[in-house]
Order: structure tokens, then sequence, then C-alpha cells
């Protein structure tokens, strides 16, 4: 088995993501569940030896049960925050996310039965830039709003 790319460092973790930026009708899907109180890219770990186009792939097929192929890379994001699943509570996370722009099916209908790490079930949000719930990452809020067909680069610090 292929194990993901989040390896123990020192006082930290360092993980290695990819994100689907699933976008219809001026709103872009998002995950949530009952732990957090914010909203999430569509996504997860890149596995070894998986490249961020493959893992991509097969994230939005775990989450949303339909394949998708990619559009383009549009953002590279470092973030830096401290862990809130419990393996990573009290480790800071350094983590470098690819997010890919989909192509989506003009009759997609995302089915999920996704679970976080830590079990709990994962639900499927349509949004819009403007939405009253805290979402991640960030920089959605106005990149989404006119998207660029080049690629940009964000580093957040929150420790």
């Amino acid at each position: 088995m292929k194990h993901d790319l989040c390896v123990k460092i020192d006082d930290g973790i360092l993980n290695i993501r990819v994100g689907a930026i699933i976008m219809k009708e001026n709103r872009f899907l998002m995950v949530e569940n009952d732990h957090f109180d914010h909203l999430y890219s569509v996504g997860g770990r890149i596995k070894f030896g998986e490249t961020a186009e493959e893992a991509v792939r097969r994230e939005v097929f775990e989450e949303t049960g339909v394949k998708m192929e990619i559009d383009r890379l549009g953002f590279i994001h470092e973030n830096f925050f401290p862990g809130d699943s419990l393996n990573k509570q009290g480790n800071i996370v350094h983590e470098i996310s690819f997010f890919f722009y989909m192509k989506v099916p003009v009759n997609f209908e995302p089915v999920c039965n996704s679970f976080t790490e830590d079990g709990n079930k994962e639900n499927l949000v349509w949004i819009s830039a403007n939405h009253n719930k805290k979402y991640y990452p960030e920089f959605f809020k106005t990149e989404l709003s006119n998207p660029s067909n080049e690629v940009k680069h964000f580093v957040t610090r929150n420790v």
C-alpha cells in the first residue's frame, strides 16, 4: 500500500496534498464535516510515487464518485498552521498544495461517501465566494470570483 506524503519532521509535519477546483454556475464545491467549523477543498494527500495529477483525479473520484479530467493547474499554496486532526495536534503543519481546475461534466451530480482521517463523515457543499461560513483556502474568495489562466503561488502563515 502506498503511504500518504505526510511526514513527521522534528516538531512538525510536512504534508503534500492536492485540491480540486470544481466550479459550476459561479459556485464551487467544498467539503464539510461535523468536526471542523470550516469548509475545505475537495482533495487530499498525494501518495508516495503518485503524481499530483494522478492524486487529484483519484481524490475527486473518492470524494464525489465522478471521474473527472484536469483542466489546468491554478495555484500552489504553502500553508503553515497548527495541526487540527487527532494525530496532528500539538504539531505545526507545513503543507504544500497543488490546486487544479477540473473539467466539470454537464450532468455532474456528486455523491460523497468519504470520511476524514479521524473517521468523520464528509459532505459536499456548493458555495459562492461570499459564503458566510469560513472556508479554506481563503484566497478562493478573491481568486475564484475572477479566475485567471496563470498559475499563482500563495503563502499563508497561521502560526
